[in-house]
């Protein structure tokens, strides 16, 4: 078994094996190439050059304008039908919605991981705030392999991550949830259940508890 990840932003220009864009009502239909660079942004650090990983993009941004519950919802389900076994978001809503709230649950159910963005300081965001998502944030401690320990199921990444392929550019918290996300491919076997993930991340953690000084600048959560 291998990873495959279902990558829920603005598209990418990694090599997938399916791709499909999701409008607001979560209606399906052909992708375009990525008009933020956002997701190409988010795929580079968590594939990393890796020949054993494969993506499946869930295109839910477009030209700057937001997101909703039904697209990202929808993308969801997706994904989980296309295989995928690591759901990433480096994206997070304000508001509860229950049919993202139900994706969530269906796609944990079914034993997928799910890395969701959450910002470094204010209020929660969904679905990092569900229940059974590892959430993910930047963490200006952290060099390009390590992530810290920030609460029980929350990690952080490095916040100005690289590649092989060289630098990528954004920083906040997507940056840090794609680092966090690329350490679970890195450290963590694939079928590996929420609880065996988040020990796994825990026990590779090069911090442990929050930053006290010189924090990550929070990520608004939507699209870049």
């Amino acid at each position: 078994m291998r990873w495959r990840v279902g990558l829920v932003d603005s598209g990418a220009d990694a090599v997938v094996l399916a791709a499909a864009r999701f409008g607001a009502d979560g209606t399906r239909g052909a992708p375009v190439d990525d008009p933020t660079g956002h997701g190409t942004r988010v795929a580079r650090v968590i594939g990393d050059g890796r020949a054993d990983l494969e993506f499946v993009l869930a295109q839910v941004f477009g030209s700057g304008r937001p997101t909703s519950a039904a697209a990202v919802a929808a993308a969801l389900d997706w994904c989980r039908a296309e295989g995928a076994n690591l759901l990433h978001l480096s994206l997070g809503l304000a508001a509860d919605r229950a049919p993202l709230a139900a994706a969530v649950g269906r796609a944990v159910a079914a034993g997928c991981l799910v890395v969701a963005a959450t910002p470094a300081r204010g209020a929660p965001v969904y679905p990092a705030a569900y229940a059974g998502v590892i959430r993910a944030t930047g963490d200006a401690r952290c060099a390009s392999d390590e992530i810290s320990r920030l609460a029980a199921a929350t990690f952080g990444g490095c916040v100005g991550v690289g590649t092989a392929a060289g630098a990528v550019g954004g920083r906040g918290a997507s940056i840090g949830a794609a680092a966090v996300s690329r350490a679970v491919v890195g450290w963590v076997a694939p079928g590996s259940g929420y609880d065996a993930a988040v020990r796994a991340l825990a026990a590779r953690a090069r911090y442990d508890g929050p930053e006290r000084r010189g924090r990550a600048a929070p990520d608004e959560g939507g699209p870049p």
